[in-house]
């Protein structure tokens, strides 16, 4: 019985120690003019399936919940934004050019299509950013679709420039 308490008050400690090793978590920028939705090339349907399921991870815009600022999961999460936003920023889409949006836009696709996207761990608690098969293939739709519209401007903007 008293092993027990020593194992108790030992986890209890060791809980309240590992509080005070830092962890940044990647900072919240609101105010983000390279933005993809700002860009006008997404309709609002999907807007709001990317705020809701995507722009937690994959924009400056992230809303931590609470659990974010409690070692260890903070630790975690702050990991996977940082990965995340290195992957695909939404927020900086305008900065990316016509191949590398062309390849992030392949990559929704696909990752999205193949249900990869949003993270399994992520929906588990965050129940409403998952998607179902409408939501799924119209992101995928979009994704393609918006594969031409890059194009189109990249051709464009070479046009502009010879």
């Amino acid at each position: 019985m008293q092993r027990r308490y020593w194992l108790l008050g030992g986890s209890a400690l060791l809980f309240l120690a590992i509080q005070f090793v830092p962890n940044e978590l990647p900072p919240v920028v609101m105010n983000n003019p390279d933005d993809l939705i700002q860009s006008g090339i997404v309709r609002e349907e999907i807007s709001s399936l990317l705020k809701v399921s995507c722009y937690n991870c994959h924009s400056n815009e992230t809303e931590y919940p609470w659990y974010s600022y409690v070692a260890p999961s903070s630790w975690l999460v702050a990991k996977d934004v940082r990965e995340a936003r290195e992957e695909l920023n939404f927020s900086n889409w305008q900065t990316y050019d016509m191949m590398e949006k062309l390849e992030k836009l392949d990559d929704i696709s696909i990752e999205v299509d193949a249900e990869k996207m949003p993270l399994g761990i992520y929906t588990l608690i965050h129940t409403w950013a998952k998607l179902d098969e409408t939501q799924r293939q119209l992101i995928v739709d979009w994704a393609e679709e918006t594969m031409d519209v890059v194009v189109e401007e990249g051709e464009e903007d070479v046009g502009e420039n010879e």
